[in-house]
Protein backbone atom coordinates (compact mmCIF):
# COMPACT_ATOMS: atom_id res chain seq x y z
CA UNK A 1 0.00 0.00 0.00
CA UNK A 2 1.65 3.41 -1.16
CA UNK A 3 1.44 5.39 2.00
CA UNK A 4 1.74 9.65 1.56
CA UNK A 5 4.01 11.61 3.69
CA UNK A 6 5.69 14.88 3.70
CA UNK A 7 4.54 18.14 2.84
CA UNK A 8 2.35 18.44 -0.12
CA UNK A 9 0.94 22.03 -1.88
CA UNK A 10 -2.08 21.73 -2.91
CA UNK A 11 -1.92 23.42 -5.94
CA UNK A 12 -2.90 26.43 -7.42
CA UNK A 13 -4.48 26.10 -11.10
CA UNK A 14 -2.91 29.09 -12.89
CA UNK A 15 -5.79 30.01 -14.88
CA UNK A 16 -6.19 32.11 -18.25
CA UNK A 17 -9.30 34.66 -18.38
CA UNK A 18 -11.53 31.96 -19.69
CA UNK A 19 -10.99 29.85 -16.94
CA UNK A 20 -8.83 27.50 -19.15
CA UNK A 21 -5.62 26.09 -17.53
CA UNK A 22 -2.55 28.33 -18.04
CA UNK A 23 -0.08 25.17 -18.99
CA UNK A 24 3.39 27.44 -19.36
CA UNK A 25 2.63 29.00 -15.76
CA UNK A 26 1.48 25.49 -14.59
CA UNK A 27 4.64 23.88 -15.28
CA UNK A 28 6.84 26.84 -13.87
CA UNK A 29 4.86 26.49 -10.44
CA UNK A 30 5.47 22.86 -10.65
CA UNK A 31 9.38 22.88 -10.85
CA UNK A 32 9.66 25.78 -8.55
CA UNK A 33 7.71 23.53 -5.88
CA UNK A 34 9.75 20.45 -6.75
CA UNK A 35 12.98 22.61 -6.15
CA UNK A 36 11.72 23.74 -3.24
CA UNK A 37 11.18 20.75 -1.57
CA UNK A 38 7.73 19.35 -2.27
CA UNK A 39 7.02 16.03 -1.46
CA UNK A 40 3.47 15.56 -3.58
CA UNK A 41 0.71 17.26 -4.75
CA UNK A 42 -2.98 17.74 -4.51
CA UNK A 43 -4.34 18.68 -7.63
CA UNK A 44 -7.33 19.96 -8.37
CA UNK A 45 -8.63 20.19 -4.91
CA UNK A 46 -10.21 23.45 -3.16
CA UNK A 47 -7.23 25.02 -3.55
CA UNK A 48 -7.11 23.85 -7.16
CA UNK A 49 -10.59 25.16 -7.86
CA UNK A 50 -11.22 21.80 -9.39
CA UNK A 51 -15.11 21.26 -8.92
CA UNK A 52 -15.46 24.95 -10.67
CA UNK A 53 -13.62 24.38 -13.61
CA UNK A 54 -14.70 22.34 -16.62
CA UNK A 55 -14.00 18.80 -16.97
CA UNK A 56 -11.85 19.11 -19.87
CA UNK A 57 -9.38 21.34 -18.25
CA UNK A 58 -9.89 19.34 -15.03
CA UNK A 59 -8.31 16.61 -17.54
CA UNK A 60 -5.82 18.75 -18.97
CA UNK A 61 -4.82 19.99 -15.13
CA UNK A 62 -4.06 16.57 -14.83
CA UNK A 63 -2.16 15.38 -17.40
CA UNK A 64 0.00 18.18 -17.23
CA UNK A 65 0.78 18.42 -13.88
CA UNK A 66 1.62 14.25 -14.57
CA UNK A 67 3.65 15.09 -17.35
CA UNK A 68 5.27 17.88 -15.72
CA UNK A 69 6.31 15.70 -12.46
CA UNK A 70 6.86 12.98 -14.36
CA UNK A 71 6.91 10.65 -11.45
CA UNK A 72 9.26 12.28 -9.44
CA UNK A 73 7.05 13.05 -6.60
CA UNK A 74 3.51 11.39 -6.53
CA UNK A 75 0.52 13.08 -7.90
CA UNK A 76 -3.30 12.89 -5.59
CA UNK A 77 -5.73 14.05 -8.12
CA UNK A 78 -9.07 15.51 -6.45
CA UNK A 79 -12.29 13.67 -9.15
CA UNK A 80 -15.30 15.04 -7.12
CA UNK A 81 -18.27 16.57 -9.51
CA UNK A 82 -21.44 18.12 -9.53
CA UNK A 83 -22.52 15.35 -11.93
CA UNK A 84 -21.45 11.92 -10.41
CA UNK A 85 -20.57 10.84 -13.76
CA UNK A 86 -17.96 13.29 -14.28
CA UNK A 87 -16.26 12.15 -11.30
CA UNK A 88 -16.51 8.55 -12.32
CA UNK A 89 -14.72 9.64 -15.87
CA UNK A 90 -12.64 11.51 -14.27
CA UNK A 91 -11.65 9.32 -11.74
CA UNK A 92 -10.52 6.56 -14.58
CA UNK A 93 -8.81 9.15 -16.19
CA UNK A 94 -6.72 10.02 -13.62
CA UNK A 95 -5.64 6.43 -13.53
CA UNK A 96 -4.68 6.21 -17.13
CA UNK A 97 -2.39 8.81 -16.89
CA UNK A 98 -0.42 7.66 -13.96
CA UNK A 99 -2.13 9.16 -11.12
CA UNK A 100 -0.44 7.71 -7.63
CA UNK A 101 -4.33 7.99 -5.72
CA UNK A 102 -7.81 9.91 -6.72
CA UNK A 103 -9.53 11.97 -3.92
CA UNK A 104 -12.79 13.27 -3.23
CA UNK A 105 -14.83 15.21 -1.24
CA UNK A 106 -18.09 13.98 -0.23
CA UNK A 107 -21.13 15.28 -2.61
CA UNK A 108 -21.98 18.33 -2.20
CA UNK A 109 -25.20 20.76 -1.12
CA UNK A 110 -28.00 17.59 -0.57
CA UNK A 111 -28.70 16.11 2.76
CA UNK A 112 -27.13 12.90 2.88
CA UNK A 113 -27.00 10.01 5.26
CA UNK A 114 -23.60 7.77 6.06
CA UNK A 115 -24.93 5.02 4.00
CA UNK A 116 -25.29 7.53 0.81
CA UNK A 117 -22.10 8.60 1.67
CA UNK A 118 -20.12 5.48 2.34
CA UNK A 119 -21.96 4.31 -1.46
CA UNK A 120 -20.88 7.26 -2.93
CA UNK A 121 -17.13 6.81 -2.27
CA UNK A 122 -17.28 2.83 -2.87
CA UNK A 123 -18.39 3.24 -5.93
CA UNK A 124 -16.02 5.76 -6.80
CA UNK A 125 -12.87 3.37 -5.26
CA UNK A 126 -14.28 1.05 -7.14
CA UNK A 127 -14.33 2.59 -10.63
CA UNK A 128 -9.50 2.36 -10.44
CA UNK A 129 -7.38 0.60 -8.97
CA UNK A 130 -5.53 2.97 -7.62
CA UNK A 131 -5.65 4.00 -4.05
CA UNK A 132 -8.71 6.30 -2.55
CA UNK A 133 -8.12 9.49 -0.52
CA UNK A 134 -11.11 10.84 1.10
CA UNK A 135 -11.58 14.48 1.76
CA UNK A 136 -12.34 15.27 4.64
CA UNK A 137 -13.84 19.03 4.73
CA UNK A 138 -16.33 20.15 7.45
CA UNK A 139 -17.31 23.04 5.05
CA UNK A 140 -18.44 20.39 2.30
CA UNK A 141 -21.09 19.39 4.88
CA UNK A 142 -20.89 15.92 5.91
CA UNK A 143 -19.26 15.14 9.32
CA UNK A 144 -16.67 12.39 8.64
CA UNK A 145 -16.15 10.82 12.43
CA UNK A 146 -13.72 8.44 13.22
CA UNK A 147 -15.88 5.32 12.92
CA UNK A 148 -17.37 6.29 9.81
CA UNK A 149 -13.49 6.85 8.46
CA UNK A 150 -12.24 3.38 9.77
CA UNK A 151 -15.64 2.26 7.95
CA UNK A 152 -14.19 2.93 4.57
CA UNK A 153 -10.77 1.93 5.34
CA UNK A 154 -12.23 -1.64 4.99
CA UNK A 155 -13.15 -0.95 0.97
CA UNK A 156 -9.85 -2.46 -0.11
CA UNK A 157 -8.29 0.65 -2.05
CA UNK A 158 -9.72 3.45 0.39
CA UNK A 159 -6.46 3.84 2.14
CA UNK A 160 -6.02 7.61 3.20
CA UNK A 161 -7.79 10.33 4.25
CA UNK A 162 -7.14 14.34 3.90
CA UNK A 163 -8.28 15.60 7.58
CA UNK A 164 -8.99 19.07 6.67
CA UNK A 165 -10.93 19.46 10.60
CA UNK A 166 -9.58 20.96 13.96
CA UNK A 167 -10.75 18.02 15.84
CA UNK A 168 -7.68 15.77 16.78
CA UNK A 169 -9.63 13.90 18.93
CA UNK A 170 -11.26 12.19 16.13
CA UNK A 171 -7.84 12.17 14.28
CA UNK A 172 -6.28 10.01 16.88
CA UNK A 173 -9.63 7.61 17.43
CA UNK A 174 -9.24 6.84 13.69
CA UNK A 175 -5.28 6.04 13.83
CA UNK A 176 -6.41 3.92 16.65
CA UNK A 177 -9.49 1.95 15.07
CA UNK A 178 -7.55 1.30 11.78
CA UNK A 179 -4.19 0.33 13.90
CA UNK A 180 -2.45 3.06 12.95
CA UNK A 181 -2.75 2.03 9.35
CA UNK A 182 -5.02 4.65 7.57
CA UNK A 183 -2.53 6.87 5.95
CA UNK A 184 -3.79 10.55 7.36
CA UNK A 185 -2.70 13.65 6.11
CA UNK A 186 -3.15 16.71 7.60
CA UNK A 187 -5.53 19.35 5.88
CA UNK A 188 -5.34 23.07 8.50
CA UNK A 189 -2.44 24.89 7.24
CA UNK A 190 -2.15 26.91 10.67
CA UNK A 191 -2.15 23.76 12.71
CA UNK A 192 0.20 21.24 10.86
CA UNK A 193 2.23 20.59 13.88
CA UNK A 194 -1.52 19.58 15.99
CA UNK A 195 -1.80 16.97 13.47
CA UNK A 196 1.39 15.60 13.09
CA UNK A 197 1.47 15.35 17.23
CA UNK A 198 -2.31 13.43 16.81
CA UNK A 199 -0.74 10.61 14.02
CA UNK A 200 -0.64 12.50 10.81
CA UNK A 201 1.66 11.47 8.19
CA UNK A 202 2.41 14.72 6.53
CA UNK A 203 0.40 17.53 5.27
CA UNK A 204 -1.33 19.15 2.30
CA UNK A 205 -2.34 22.85 1.87
CA UNK A 206 -2.79 25.92 -0.08
CA UNK A 207 -0.19 28.09 1.88
CA UNK A 208 2.39 25.79 0.89
CA UNK A 209 2.34 27.43 -2.48
CA UNK A 210 4.12 30.19 -1.19
CA UNK A 211 5.63 28.90 2.10
CA UNK A 212 7.13 25.69 1.51
CA UNK A 213 10.29 26.31 3.27
CA UNK A 214 8.12 27.39 6.72
CA UNK A 215 6.32 24.37 6.25
CA UNK A 216 8.88 22.10 5.17
CA UNK A 217 10.63 23.07 8.61
CA UNK A 218 7.80 22.21 10.69
CA UNK A 219 7.46 18.96 9.31
CA UNK A 220 11.45 18.08 9.41
CA UNK A 221 12.03 19.07 12.95
CA UNK A 222 9.04 17.27 14.33
CA UNK A 223 10.37 14.26 12.35
CA UNK A 224 14.17 14.60 14.50
CA UNK A 225 12.38 15.68 17.81
CA UNK A 226 13.14 19.35 18.06
CA UNK A 227 9.61 20.15 19.14
CA UNK A 228 10.28 23.65 19.91
CA UNK A 229 11.90 24.47 16.66
CA UNK A 230 9.04 22.94 14.88
CA UNK A 231 6.99 24.90 17.30
CA UNK A 232 8.91 28.57 16.01
CA UNK A 233 8.26 27.73 12.76
CA UNK A 234 4.76 26.89 13.20
CA UNK A 235 4.60 30.35 14.36
CA UNK A 236 6.19 31.72 11.65
CA UNK A 237 3.85 30.08 9.05
CA UNK A 238 0.99 31.59 11.08
CA UNK A 239 1.86 35.19 10.95
CA UNK A 240 1.69 34.17 6.86
CA UNK A 241 -1.39 32.50 7.29
CA UNK A 242 -2.99 34.91 9.21
CA UNK A 243 -1.96 37.97 6.86
CA UNK A 244 -3.66 35.56 3.85
CA UNK A 245 -6.91 34.37 5.49
CA UNK A 246 -7.72 38.12 6.37
CA UNK A 247 -9.08 38.29 2.48
CA UNK A 248 -10.10 35.06 0.54
CA UNK A 249 -7.70 32.46 1.04
CA UNK A 250 -7.62 31.46 -2.18
CA UNK A 251 -7.73 34.81 -4.15
CA UNK A 252 -5.54 36.11 -1.47
CA UNK A 253 -2.43 33.24 -2.22
CA UNK A 254 -2.95 33.24 -6.25
CA UNK A 255 -2.11 37.25 -5.40
CA UNK A 256 0.60 36.63 -3.53
CA UNK A 257 2.02 34.02 -6.23
CA UNK A 258 1.39 36.60 -9.09
CA UNK A 259 3.98 38.81 -6.43
CA UNK A 260 6.09 35.89 -6.52
CA UNK A 261 6.48 36.02 -10.43
CA UNK A 262 3.58 33.20 -11.05
CA UNK A 263 1.31 34.80 -13.73
CA UNK A 264 -1.63 32.66 -11.93
CA UNK A 265 -4.48 34.70 -12.66
CA UNK A 266 -7.53 35.40 -11.05
CA UNK A 267 -9.69 32.98 -8.70
CA UNK A 268 -13.18 31.25 -10.54
CA UNK A 269 -15.41 33.71 -11.20
CA UNK A 270 -17.31 34.47 -8.83
CA UNK A 271 -14.58 35.05 -6.19
CA UNK A 272 -13.27 37.98 -5.53
CA UNK A 273 -11.86 40.11 -7.70
CA UNK A 274 -9.17 42.26 -6.05
CA UNK A 275 -8.37 46.02 -6.76
CA UNK A 276 -4.41 47.00 -7.30
CA UNK A 277 -4.65 48.46 -4.01
CA UNK A 278 -6.23 45.69 -2.35
CA UNK A 279 -3.39 43.07 -4.20
CA UNK A 280 -0.62 45.92 -2.76
CA UNK A 281 -2.27 45.27 0.44
CA UNK A 282 -2.29 41.64 0.88
CA UNK A 283 1.45 41.31 -0.51
CA UNK A 284 2.53 44.04 1.76
CA UNK A 285 0.95 42.17 4.85
CA UNK A 286 2.39 39.04 3.78
CA UNK A 287 6.07 40.50 3.54
CA UNK A 288 5.20 42.49 6.69
CA UNK A 289 4.65 38.92 8.15
CA UNK A 290 7.89 37.67 7.21
CA UNK A 291 7.38 35.99 3.89
CA UNK A 292 10.36 36.49 1.66
CA UNK A 293 8.80 37.78 -2.00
Amino acid sequence: MMKFEGIMPALVTPLNEDQSVNVKVLKDLLEYQLAHGADGFYVGGATGEGINLKTEERMILAEESMATVNHRKPIIIQVAAYDFNDAIRLAKHAESIGADAISATPPLFFKYDENDIYNYYKALADAVHIPMMIYYNPAAGFNITANFAARMFEVDNITAIKWTSPNYYEMIRLKDLTHGEMNVINGPDEMLLMGLNAGADGGIGTTYNVQLENIKAIYENFKAGNIKAAQEAQILADRVIHAIIKHRTIPATKVVLEAMGFAVGNATFPMTRYTPEQKAEIVKGVIEAGLVI
